[in-house]
C-alpha cells in the first residue's frame, strides 16, 4: 500500500473535478461529518464511472462492481481487488477527474480504514445499496447506444431504482447528522426524518431524469417506465422523435407530480434542520432549489425531447441561489420565498 494519504488532495482538487456542485455542498459542510459524506460521494462516484466504462467489456464491468461491492460487505478489504479494478479501470477514463480518482482509489480505502467503527458501518450500509443501482443500470439497459434502447418496465421499477441511486443516501445523511451533531440528535424524529430523507433523495434524482432524458435515451437508456408511455400509445424509442411531444406530455406531467411532491418532503426536511445549523441547512438548500429550478426550466422548455436544447440552470443562476442564501445565513424567509417562487410556477 502507498503512503498515508493526502486528503485535502482527494476532498478538495479530485472531488472538485468530477462534481463541482457536489463539491459546493461539501465545502459547506459542518467538518465533523464532511470526511465521511465527502468519502462516500468519491465511493459513488468511482463505481459509476467503472459502471459506465464503455471501453471495458460490460461484463467485466459488472465484475469489477461485485468486487467493489464485496469491499464493503466482508469483514476485511481486499487490496488485491482494490488494486485490479484501479489498475484496469484508470487507463481507460477520458476524463481526467474520473482518472485521477480511480488512480487514487487505494487512498480512498486507506481514509475509510481510518473512520470509527460507526462511521464505517454508515458507509458500509449506503454503498452496496448505490451499487445495485448500477448494476441494475448494466442489467436493464444491454448498450450504449439508440440500437440498444431499453426501458424501465414500471413505475415500481422506477420507484426501486431511484432509491438505490440516491434515495438510501437520505437515509445515510440522517443517519450521519444524529450521530454526530448533538442539537440534531436532541430535536430530530430520526425514522420519521430518514423517511423524509428518503423522499429527498428521490425527488433529486428523478429531477435529473428528467433533465438528461436526450442524453440518456441516445445511450440505449430509458428511464421512463414502458408502462407509462403505453398508456399514451408511445414506445421507447417513439422519444427519440421530438415531434412526439404532444403525446408525452401527459406522461411527462405525471412524472413532475411525482418528483414534486418529492421535493416539498425534501423542503419540509431541509426547513426542519434548526435554524443554528446553518452549513447544515445550506448544504441541504443548495440542492433542493437548484432541482426545483430545473424543474421549472424543464417544464417551461419548448421540448424537452429535443436534444438540441439545454435543459441545465447556467452557472450565473446556481452561483446567485448560492450567494443568496449564504448572504442570509440560511434564512427560512430568503429560501422560502425563492422555493414558493418557482413552486408556484411548476405547478
Amino acid at each position: 500500500m502507498s503512503s498515508s494519504p493526502d486528503e485535502s488532495y482527494l476532498f478538495h482538487d479530485i472531488l472538485k473535478q468530477v462534481s463541482r456542485s457536489f463539491y459546493l455542498t461539501l465545502a459547506v459542510l459542518p467538518s465533523r461529518v464532511a470526511k465521511q459524506v465527502g468519502l462516500a460521494y468519491l465511493f459513488a462516484r468511482a463505481a459509476d464511472t467503472v459502471a459506465d466504462t464503455g471501453q471495458v467489456d460490460r461484463s467485466a464491468r459488472v465484475m469489477f462492481l461485485q468486487q467493489f461491492k464485496l469491499q464493503f460487505q466482508r469483514e476485511r478489504l481486499n487490496w488485491d481487488e482494490i488494486n485490479a479494478v484501479q489498475a484496469m479501470m484508470s487507463p481507460q477514463q477520458s476524463h481526467p477527474g474520473e482518472r485521477k480518482l480511480l488512480e487514487q482509489l487505494e487512498s480512498c480505502f486507506q481514509i475509510y480504514e481510518q473512520l470509527s467503527p460507526e462511521d464505517q458501518e454508515e458507509i458500509r450500509q449506503v454503498l452496496p445499496t448505490l451499487i445495485s443501482g448500477m448494476e441494475m443500470d448494466l442489467k436493464v439497459f444491454p448498450g450504449d447506444s439508440t440500437a440498444h434502447l431499453s426501458a424501465l418496465q414500471t413505475v415500481a421499477d422506477l420507484d426501486t431504482y431511484i432509491y438505490r441511486v440516491a434515495g438510501c443516501v437520505g437515509e445515510f445523511w440522517t443517519n450521519l447528522m444524529c450521530a454526530h451533531l448533538p442539537r440534531i440528535r436532541r430535536r430530530w424524529d430520526r425514522e420519521q426524518k430518514i423517511r423524509i430523507g428518503i423522499r429527498f433523495g428521490k425527488g433529486l434524482q428523478l429531477t435529473n431524469i428528467l433533465k438528461d432524458l436526450p442524453r440518456d435515451l441516445r445511450r440505449g437508456r430509458c428511464y421512463i417506465p414502458r408502462e407509462m408511455l403505453e398508456a399514451v400509445g408511445l414506445e421507447p424509442k417513439d422519444l427519440l422523435d421530438k415531434r412526439n411531444m404532444s403525446k408525452f406530455s401527459p406522461v411527462l406531467q405525471k412524472l413532475v407530480g411525482i418528483t414534486l411532491a418529492h421535493l416539498d418532503q425534501g423542503w419540509f426536511y431541509t426547513m426542519s434542520i434548526p435554524r443554528f445549523e446553518v452549513r447544515l441547512r445550506l448544504a441541504c438548500m443548495w440542492p433542493i432549489l437548484i432541482a426545483l429550478r430545473t424543474l421549472h426550466l424543464l417544464t417551461t422548455c419548448d421540448n424537452l425531447l429535443d436534444p438540441g436544447q439545454s435543459h441545465k440552470i447556467s452557472r450565473m443562476e446556481v452561483y446567485r441561489i448560492v450567494c443568496g442564501t449564504t448572504l442570509t445565513g440560511g434564512s427560512e424567509y430568503m429560501g422560502t420565498a425563492y422555493w414558493g417562487h418557482f413552486r408556484k410556477a411548476v405547478g
